[in-house]
């Protein structure tokens, strides 16, 4: 998506150690049409997929999820929870994820109130770097029986391999900005 690229490029900060800070348009302070110009564009990948639920982690990705929802019929938004906190019950799925922003594992759980067979899942995130998240994410979603229709990431940081792993899975990935490299402060994109 050109116009992503384009607000990488102008706003992105390059801080070296492959971390591309976007907090001030993605994902701290939101820039609401831009993001709705994605979640259009998502809407229009995925057109005829059936889409039940989006599904994303916790914090970055909810915003960018509910934003997107409108373009699916307002479908819920379903997020993992980054610890199990007292009012999600002990009927749960889990799994870990490692956060490559964060440095540390994450148990996520997911209420078994909220996912189960018969959905049809678009997993929705903010970053794809290692994948880690999504084969997290996943793994709740076969746990539950619930089927993914595809997975929509703002940007994929192609040269760290995660969205390979998810593609070699038979899931189908749809990146709106895939970085080829980092380096020297200059961003190239595939």
């Amino acid at each position: 998506m050109k116009l992503l690229e384009e607000r990488i490029i102008k706003d992105g900060v390059f801080l070296g150690n492959d971390i591309l800070k976007v907090d001030n348009f993605l994902n701290h302070q939101i820039d609401v049409a831009l993001l709705d110009k994605m979640g259009a564009e998502w809407a229009r990948l995925y057109e005829g997929e059936k889409i039940t639920k989006i599904l994303t982690i916790e914090a970055s990705g909810i915003g960018i999820a509910c934003i997107a929802a409108r373009h699916f019929g307002s479908c819920p938004v379903l997020f993992a929870k980054k610890s199990k906190s007292s009012n999600i019950g002990d009927d749960f799925y889990t799994a870990k994820a490692y956060s490559f922003t964060h440095g540390n594992v994450n148990d996520i759980v997911v209420s078994k109130k909220y996912l189960g067979k018969g959905d049809r899942v678009l997993i929705i995130d903010d970053f794809l770097a290692n994948g880690e998240a999504l084969l997290a994410l996943t793994s709740i979603c076969n746990k539950a029986g619930a089927e993914i229709a595809g997975v929509g990431i703002a940007v994929e940081k192609w040269y760290q391999g995660g969205g390979d792993k998810i593609r070699d899975m038979g899931i189908r990935v749809e990146s709106l900005a895939k970085i080829k490299k980092m380096e020297d402060g200059r961003i190239e994109f595939c």
